[in-house]
């Protein structure tokens, strides 16, 4: 739940009353999958995220802090100006960048301990998006990639959600997902592939902010 000190997002029943909710600001801090690239503005995985959240009858505004590109240094060089005094909860989904580019999990790790901090300090609840690492740099560094994630979900207190495909996993195939729900890149969704994967993570959104 938000913080009582941050909680401005929902109605408080008062016997037959109730006082008006003011919206609940999530910032979603990742890369070209939060930001929404190859795809139309509405078809981003933000617009559809706050769509399906609004439709469960959640006030919310989804805030874009996606960059393309980015890794977990970019992020980390960016939280303080995305904590805006108006943000209630962030979604940290970063690091599939720094798996292209075979950056130490050592250096993603420490990036990644860095937002959190920053959310902590900024008292935001926060949800953290795990990323999952191929053999193709070897089995220390998958351990110590997959393994930063549900590690930090601990450090931090927050809840942990999979990895951002887990939408996409639901039948079992990533070949056939692939070749359904990925744009021709096969690196990132088309509007169908996200909205599969708003499906499955909205609900840990949106007990973020129950």
């Amino acid at each position: 739940m938000i913080r009582a000190c941050r909680n401005l997002g929902f109605a408080i029943i008062v016997g037959a009353g109730a006082a008006e909710a003011d919206t609940v600001m999530i910032a979603a801090l990742g890369d070209s999958l939060t930001q929404g690239y190859g795809l139309a503005q509405e078809d981003g995985f933000v617009p559809q995220l706050e769509a399906w959240l609004r439709a469960q009858g959640a006030d919310v505004e989804v805030i874009n802090a996606g960059v393309s590109g980015d890794t977990t240094a970019g992020g980390l060089s960016r939280v303080a100006w995305t904590l805006t005094p108006d943000v209630d909860a962030m979604i940290v989904a970063l690091g599939g960048n720094d798996l292209l580019r075979g950056i130490d999990p050592a250096n993603s790790r420490a990036n990644l301990d860095g937002i959190l901090a920053a959310g902590e300090d900024a008292g935001v609840e926060m949800l953290l998006v795990g990323m999952e690492a191929p053999l193709n740099y070897g089995a220390t560094f998958k351990a110590q990639f997959d393994g930063m994630y549900a590690d930090l979900a601990e450090a931090y207190d927050v809840p942990l959600y999979g990895t951002f495909f887990d939408g996409l996993l639901e039948d079992g195939d990533m070949q056939a997902a692939r070749a359904r729900y990925m744009q021709a890149d096969g690196i990132h969704p088309n509007p169908d592939g996200v909205a599969r994967i708003v499906e499955a993570m909205g609900p840990s959104v949106l007990a973020l902010i129950e």
